[in-house]
């Protein structure tokens, strides 16, 4: 039998980077008409050509009417045009392509979760993740257990509070074996994909409705200001330097006038952050995985101004280890529930007055993710779980450290 060439659709560079990562899953936030689902057809689709007689390959979608939609399109002209009729079979009634001596797409719907459990999947693809119920993600990583398959999981921004959003933060925070990826309407305007004059009509028509926020969460993939943030999405922005792909903290070669060090606990991260004379960050450090010995001595190697350390439970001794090195550089801080609000606080008016500045990166991330919520006695500040907020603490006590010579009356900001 004669080997038979299948051309595929060819994708823009940023779209193959994200679809086409070499990790087992990418998460991938992407603007309404940027591709992102055409490139997750044709990887499902380049998946399943390598794949066995019989081995499954799944697309997932909320409910069905959309799992249609890419069925129809990937059965349709651009996909399969030019395979012949006889190595492949379509099947209406399951929704599924059969491809001869290969695998089997299937196009499922995520509105009842349970019935995905069971089957062993090789590769996958969660569509519009953000309108998915977080069971269809646990039901579909099962089927893949087996087979050790990858999974692309894709969707607009729909807020800060749903599971996609999440693991699309995890996974930029540098979580093993995790990608992620950002395409925005200008990436694909600039790959032309749809014309600049689109872009500006639509963003023209929702900001005269008064709903700028829709028009960047479905266009350029920033999530509305929710009111679960202290800080301020806004201020946060306002507050970041530099280009938005960029990917360091640091944006000053300025010398550092204080430091700020959280050490880490369990899988949590040691992170400092050195601010200049002028609140930009200037230094940023972290790690993981190593003994307090290792973190103390790299600490004492790494701070060259004075710095406020974490001294909450094993870094008491940590900080006092510092000090007997150099007593005028290092103090303590100690964290508790009153504290961290008075903290957290703090950090929101110096972010809100602009008094700091940054780049993007995991501190940037972090901020984004931050939580607060008001219980009876106190405010609870936290990051969301399964998430970090290392680098937000060593930024806030760095920048209490410069507050201090100063001191405000902190306001009642959060009710």
């Amino acid at each position: 039998m004669s080997a038979i060439k299948i051309r595929l659709p060819t994708l823009y560079l940023k779209q193959y980077n994200a679809i086409y990562a070499p990790e087992r899953y990418s998460w991938i936030e992407g603007s309404t008409k940027s591709g992102k689902t055409a490139g997750c057809m044709t990887w499902i689709l380049d998946r399943a050509l390598q794949g066995r007689d019989g081995d499954n390959y799944w697309w997932v979608a909320p409910v069905s009417a959309v799992s249609q939609i890419a069925f129809d399109r990937l059965r349709g002209r651009d996909f399969l045009k030019k395979v012949p009729n006889e190595l492949y079979v379509v099947n209406l009634t399951e929704k599924s392509i059969s491809i001869k001596n290969a695998g089997k797409i299937w196009f499922k719907s995520a509105d009842k979760p349970d019935s995905l459990y069971g089957e062993d999947v090789y590769d996958a693809v969660i569509d519009e993740g953000s309108r998915c119920k977080p069971q269809a993600f646990d039901a579909v990583r099962s089927t893949l257990t087996f087979t050790g398959g990858q999974i692309r999981i894709i969707g607009n921004v729909r807020g800060r509070g749903n599971w996609f959003y999440k693991g699309c933060r995890s996974a930029q925070a540098g979580r093993l074996n995790h990608a992620y990826h950002k395409i925005t309407a200008d990436d694909a305007v600039s790959a032309g994909v749809f014309p600049q004059a689109e872009l500006d009509d639509a963003r023209a028509t929702f900001e005269a409705q008064g709903r700028l926020h829709v028009y960047k969460e479905l266009y350029m993939c920033e999530p509305s200001d929710d009111g679960g943030n202290p800080f301020g999405l806004t201020s946060i922005l306002e507050c970041t330097v530099g280009d938005a792909t960029g990917p360091d903290t640091v944006i000053s070669d300025l010398p550092p006038e204080v430091w700020g060090w959280d050490l880490a606990r369990s899988v949590d991260w040691t992170v400092g952050v050195a601010l200049d004379v002028n609140g930009a960050v200037c230094r940023f450090e972290r790690w993981q995985k190593t003994t307090w010995k290792h973190t103390e001595n790299k600490i004492l190697q790494l701070t060259d101004a004075p710095a406020l350390v974490d001294s909450s439970g094993v870094g008491d001794p940590i900080v006092e280890n510092l000090q007997k090195a150099n007593a005028e550089w290092f103090e303590g801080f100690k964290f508790s529930s009153p504290s961290k609000q008075k903290l957290m606080e703090g950090l929101a008016i110096s972010i809100g007055l602009g008094e700091v500045s940054y780049g993007e990166g995991v501190l940037r991330n972090e901020l984004d993710s931050f939580e607060y919520e008001h219980k009876r006695t106190h405010t609870l500040y936290s990051a969301p779980s399964g998430l970090h907020d290392d680098a937000v603490m060593a930024f806030a006590l760095a920048v209490k450290h410069v507050n201090r010579a100063a001191p405000r009356n902190v306001v009642a900001l959060f009710g």
